[in-house]
């Protein structure tokens, strides 16, 4: 149970005004003086920028390869974009199958973990849960689909894609990458920053 001499000087609303009152993760931690919050872990150097990612994973083998700590690596990508890729149209019907499908895997499910404990004929207690399953599934993909009322009619797919890709390395270890790299067989994957 804290004392009242925890929370001494702290004045709510009142910015700058003592220091505050520790979290349940300890001390709160009050940003630098340049705005950015206490440093994250140790300094870090990049030693190559690349294209895509897997340049920048073949460096990260590489450096794997030649029993450097890999574990004080990081493959950082940069200027993210996300994009949707759209699949194709949702109707109803498409609604239907899909939610069939999801629906006959989970009946499956259901049926398998049923069918362990039945005596009898379990291949028709699987059957009959994927059956089941296929149906209720069915169901609510036409139902759901169709209470979103045309709003988003279409299927997609979203993925994150960067411009770059940097290989950053903690500051103590950057030399040695460096000269690891050095050694890339003459065909480093092509710098650019």
């Amino acid at each position: 149970m804290r004392g009242e001499s925890d929370f001494s000087g702290w004045r709510p609303g009142v910015t700058g005004a003592g220091r505050l009152p520790s979290g349940p993760g300890g001390p709160v931690a009050t940003p630098a003086a340049d705005g950015h919050g206490p440093p994250t872990g140790p300094p870090t150097v990049t030693i190559g920028s690349y294209p895509d990612y897997p340049s920048a994973q073949r460096v990260v083998d590489h450096l794997a390869d030649n029993r450097f700590p890999v574990e004080r690596t990081a493959i950082v990508g940069t200027d993210l974009t996300l994009v949707e890729t759209v699949l194709g149209r949702m109707t109803t019907g498409r609604a239907t199958l899909i939610g069939a499908g999801t629906g006959a895997w989970f009946g499956l499910f259901i049926g398998l973990l049923f069918g362990i404990f039945t005596i009898g004929n379990w291949v028709a207690v699987v059957l009959v849960g994927l059956v089941i399953g296929a149906i209720w599934g069915a169901v609510f993909g036409a139902v759901a689909h169709a209470m979103a009322g045309g709003r988003r009619d279409f299927t997609s797919a979203s993925s994150l894609r960067a411009s770059r890709y940097a290989v950053i390395v903690e500051a103590d270890f950057a030399e040695q990458a460096r000269q690891l790299l050095g050694r890339l067989g003459g065909r480093s994957p092509q710098a650019a920053g």
